[in-house]
């Protein structure tokens, strides 16, 4: 059953058979057998289906909930009798907002150090990228922010508070200065993240709360394409310090903090909400929080 109820998530998440078996590796007929089956298994209907995917029918809506409940139990299981017999090992899967990609790599690096046997992999995503692949299972675990939008029924170890700089070229007559407020930033050529980033979202607020309305000549999702583009010169961004400094690093950028009431936003591991953790998951969240407090 746990086979066909992946095969149920795949189809649910991708809302198209072809798409859903290509993500499995299996063909589109063995992939609507599996579901038929299902569905005679449970005895009832879980997709609207004609000559194409429907959309899902309301007993269908209750099965995914069970379904990715179930599939994550069965993992967790798997995984569990795998530590037993091997130690820990295996593969993590984390998907990071592109301001904590600097410490999604200090998290792996001191994770590895003490647990060589565990691969992984690190995307770049959205906020709310990030908790979808979260319920569709596709990742472990991910670090997002924590505190500045609805986060549902997860497990969550807060890393660090973001706090946000000016970054300029080092030539800038920005950069004589020691600190600089919204408003000055408001009448810079502004590179930001796309709105589409929570990031931008806070930034924007920001600019609210000190009565200015910034315009972004360019817009990225890409931190590197920010900081490339103050370098070019005449540009200037904000971004996290933490990520601010290591982008600076070895270039003719500089560095400036932002005076007035700028918020500040807690970052951290989110996890799905189960009990227990697998082994490795829960190894992670133990490495978070020494991190945290370190």
């Amino acid at each position: 059953m746990i086979n066909k109820l992946e095969m149920f998530i795949a189809v649910a998440k991708e809302g198209h058979f072809g798409r859903a078996a290509e993500s499995l590796g299996i063909t589109q007929p063995t992939l609507s057998t599996g579901i038929k089956q299902l569905e005679e298994m449970l005895g009832v209907q879980l997709i609207f289906r004609g000559s194409r995917y429907g959309g899902l029918t309301p007993e269908g809506a209750r099965a995914l909930v069970w379904a990715r409940r179930l599939v994550g139990d069965s993992r967790a299981f798997r995984e569990e009798m795998r530590v037993s017999r091997h130690g820990l090992s295996g593969h993590l899967r984390l998907a990071v907002i592109p301001t904590a990609l600097t410490w999604a790599a200090r998290l792996s690096a001191r994770f590895s150090d003490r647990h060589p046997r565990v691969r992984f992999t690190i995307l770049s995503r959205t906020s709310s990228e990030i908790l979808k692949m979260l319920e569709n299972l596709e990742i472990d675990a991910g670090l997002s922010y924590l505190d500045n939008e609805p986060l549902g029924r997860v497990t969550t170890q807060p890393l660090y508070t973001e706090r946000y700089m000016l970054v300029c070229h080092a030539e800038s007559a920005l950069a004589l200065q020691a600190e600089v407020t919204w408003a000055d930033i408001a009448g810079e050529r502004l590179c930001l993240l796309t709105p589409d980033m929570q990031n931008r979202r806070i930034i924007n607020q920001c600019f609210m709360e000190a009565d200015v309305t910034p315009d972004a000549l360019v817009e990225a999702n890409s931190t590197v394409v920010l900081a490339a583009h103050v370098e070019e010169g005449g540009w200037v961004t904000v971004l996290p310090s933490d990520m601010a400094r290591f982008l600076a690093s070895g270039k003719r950028l500089a560095i400036l903090p932002i005076a007035g009431g700028h918020l500040e936003h807690a970052v951290g591991l989110v996890a799905p909400y189960r009990e227990p953790h697998t082994p490795v998951l829960d190894a992670l969240l133990t490495e978070a929080a020494r991190l945290a407090a370190a």
